[in-house]
């Protein structure tokens, strides 16, 4: 879709935080993230909803991929996900490490360019 953020990331029209690519699916740091290490996930193909999404079965399982290597390198309390794909109409998957068994979703946070660079490749080392 010609004005789908998500898609321009695809297309190397704008710049990610790279964390997992595969010919499919593509995962990257929020930009406007809620935790260290906050990952969007997403199809290559543009669908408006995850359940729309041909290989939801795989889709779920490279999320868990990314979780696992979330778990060995950044050594969250759990994870969680969040599929609501309201602000952005292009199927994704919010993959959040959590740092406290009984924190909430966070409110946004400022993380400088050097330490998103470098919890993407942190995270990227683990696969």
């Amino acid at each position: 879709m010609q004005d789908c953020i998500f898609c321009k990331i695809v297309a190397g029209q704008l710049p990610s935080y790279k964390v997992y690519e595969d010919e499919d699916f593509l995962g990257f740091l929020d930009i406007y993230p809620r935790v260290k290490g906050h990952t969007v996930f997403i199809p290559k193909i543009h669908y408006r909803w995850v359940y729309d999404v041909p290989q939801f079965d795989k889709y779920w399982l490279v999320a868990l991929k990314i979780t696992q290597t979330m778990q060995k390198t950044l050594h969250p309390t759990f994870v969680s996900y969040v599929t609501h794909g309201l602000e952005i109409p292009h199927a994704h998957i919010h993959i959040m490490p959590r740092y406290k068994e009984t924190e909430f979703i966070p409110e946004v946070k400022k993380i400088p360019d050097e330490e998103m660079k470098l919890i993407a490749e942190k995270i990227r080392s683990g696969f």
